[in-house]
């Protein structure tokens, strides 16, 4: 292969890994204004990742409006100045799986060495799309009780879904193992309209539409359970499941489990005694 070669196909997978990390990217969108409710053009807006500390800047339009796109999900903070108003920051917040926020700020008039707070009063407002869908948090997924540390025993959480549909009866015979034992349906769908992505990356098996990678619930920061509307970067099927596995950050951390199956450890049956017959 030459040399010209190889750099038009590595441009050719960059750019095709764009619109598939969006999937998993959010977004933070607002407006700036004074006491009075006109717009504030020209002012300053910082947006800190608490984690890693990356800081990303822009400038509000002759609308005082700002945008943010395509932000790695994980906890924000959002700062907004102008000489001739006080600088207004933000209370920590969440940015989720493929989730647009709308944060309006309005600045006092005053000193830009001064500070405000901004006291966050009422859950963000994502009003900017119509998705249809619920997040799965990292909190439930390491917290609450698995049956096989299995996420996906978690999708029954999201509203309008769950896993007691029938199994695929040629996913088993064919392939056989736990994936064939997936049977999740979301709206009334069959289970073979379910689309499983990893980081944006498709991680659906096209013969069977199960998964074909499952991360470790401890590598899973959170997933969203999609069921309608969905934005451009999606298609195939009705059900998305888009899984974002965990991005770290500037402190150490890490997890210890142990994971025993043993049926010494089993509860009597309900019609035993203490004493085996």
């Amino acid at each position: 292969m030459s040399v010209h070669r190889f750099w038009l196909v590595l441009c050719l997978v960059l750019f095709g890994m764009i619109p598939a990390m969006a999937q998993t990217f959010g977004e933070v969108t607002g407006r700036v204004t004074d006491p009075s409710g006109a717009v504030i053009p020209g002012a300053s807006v910082a947006l800190t990742n608490v984690n890693t500390n990356a800081v990303r800047n822009v400038v509000t339009t002759e609308a005082g409006a700002y945008t943010f796109p395509s932000i790695p999900p994980g906890f924000y903070r959002l700062r907004t100045e102008l000489p001739g108003f006080k600088a207004a920051v933000s209370e920590p917040f969440e940015v989720q799986v493929q989730q647009v926020l709308r944060l309006d700020m309005v600045l006092q008039v005053g000193q830009i060495s001064e500070t405000i707070e901004v006291a966050a009063t009422a859950d963000l407002l994502q009003a900017e799309t119509a998705t249809v869908g619920a997040v799965v948090e990292n909190k439930i997924i390491t917290e609450l009780p698995l049956n096989g540390r299995t996420y996906l025993g978690l999708v029954a959480m999201s509203p309008n879904a769950n896993t007691l549909a029938p199994r695929a009866g040629q996913a088993a015979t064919r392939q056989g193992g736990d994936r064939a034992d997936q049977a999740i349906s979301t709206g009334g769908q069959r289970i073979m309209f379910d689309y499983y992505t990893l980081d944006g990356v498709n991680n659906t098996d096209p013969n069977f539409n199960t998964y074909i990678v499952l991360p470790s619930i401890d590598a899973i920061q959170e997933f969203k359970v999609q069921t309608g509307v969905y934005p451009a970067e999606f298609g195939h099927q009705s059900t998305q499941i888009n899984v974002l596995t965990k991005s770290g950050g500037n402190a150490y951390h890490g997890s210890l489990f142990e994971f025993l199956r043993n049926d010494a450890l089993d509860a009597q049956p309900y019609a035993f005694t203490s004493v085996h017959p």
